[in-house]
C-alpha cells in the first residue's frame, strides 16, 4: 500500500497486529476477529487479522480477486451459521428443481420434515404465499414454475438471493451477489437486500456500488486489512490503489 493512500484517507487504518475501533463501541459486536489467520486450501490468504463488526454496519469487503474477501466471509459466517443468511459466489441451486422449490428452502428451518417434504410434492398456501410475494420483488414471478436449469445466469442469481432473503435472518452475508445482473438490477437488488437486514457485509467488486450501499469499507491488499473507513471518507480514486 503507498503512502499516498494512506494519507489521502486519514480515517483508514493500517493493520499491523492490532485493532483500531471504528464501529460502535456501545454495542456487543455481531462478528469479531482477533489476531486471525485464515487459510484457504492449505495456503494462507490473510494474517494477523483483527476486525469488529457492530449490529447496524453496513460493511463492503473490496479488493482484487483471490485477496480473500471469500475466505475472510466464509470465517464471519462460522461465527453466526444459524445467526446470518448466507449467499455465496457459487450458490449451489438444485437445477432440475424450480424456482420457486429452490428459495422455499431458505425456509425448511422454520418446518418440520414432513411439512417440507409435502411442499415438495405440491407447494402448500402458506409457503407459496410467501415466496411468490418475494419472487415478484425479484422479477421472477413469471419464472416461479420454471426449473433452474431453464432460467438465465443473472436470473439463477436472484433465485440465490430469494433463498437467503426466506431465511428471514438480521444479517445478511453477500459473496458477490450482484455480479452477474446489470448496474440498475444490482441497483435493485441491493436496495432490497438493505432494507430486509439490519446488518450486512458483502463482497462486492463494484466500487461504486460498496460505496454507495455501504457505510464501511474495508480493503484487502497484500494478505492484511490495509483499509477501513466510513464510505463518506472514500472516493472511487482512492479505492483504486487496492486493485494495482
Amino acid at each position: 500500500m503507498s503512502a499516498e493512500f494512506i494519507s489521502t484517507c486519514p480515517e483508514s487504518i493500517l493493520r499491523e497486529g492490532r485493532r483500531v475501533k471504528t464501529s460502535d463501541p456501545g454495542k456487543e459486536p455481531v462478528f469479531s476477529l482477533l489476531n486471525a489467520q485464515l487459510v484457504y486450501e492449505g495456503r494462507v490468504v490473510l494474517s494477523n487479522l483483527s476486525l469488529n463488526i457492530a449490529p447496524g454496519e453496513r460493511v463492503a469487503l473490496v479488493g482484487k480477486s483471490g485477496v480473500g474477501k471469500s475466505t475472510l466471509l466464509g470465517a464471519l459466517r462460522e461465527q453466526l451459521p444459524n445467526g446470518s443468511a448466507w449467499c455465496p459466489q457459487q450458490p449451489g441451486l438444485v437445477a432440475m428443481l424450480s424456482v420457486y422449490h429452490n428459495i422455499y428452502m431458505g425456509g425448511l428451518h422454520r418446518h418440520t420434515s414432513l411439512y417440507n417434504l409435502l411442499n415438495l410434492i405440491k407447494p402448500l398456501p402458506q409457503g407459496l404465499g410467501e415466496v411468490a410475494e418475494l419472487a415478484q420483488l425479484l422479477g421472477l414471478d413469471k419464472h416461479l414454475f420454471d426449473r433452474v436449469e431453464q432460467i438465465s445466469g443473472g436470473q439463477a442469481q436472484r433465485v440465490a438471493i430469494g433463498r437467503a432473503l426466506y431465511q428471514q435472518k438480521n444479517i445478511f452475508l453477500g459473496d458477490e451477489p450482484v455480479s452477474a445482473v446489470d448496474d440498475y438490477q444490482a441497483q435493485q437488488l441491493l436496495t432490497l437486500i438493505a432494507k430486509k437486514h439490519e446488518t450486512l457485509v458483502l463482497a462486492l467488486h463494484d466500487v461504486e456500488l460498496a460505496l454507495h450501499f455501504c457505510d464501511r469499507i474495508i480493503g484487502l491488499k497484500g494478505g492484511a486489512i490495509v483499509l477501513d473507513a466510513p464510505s463518506s471518507d472514500l472516493n472511487t480514486q482512492q479505492l483504486a490503489d487496492l486493485y494495482c
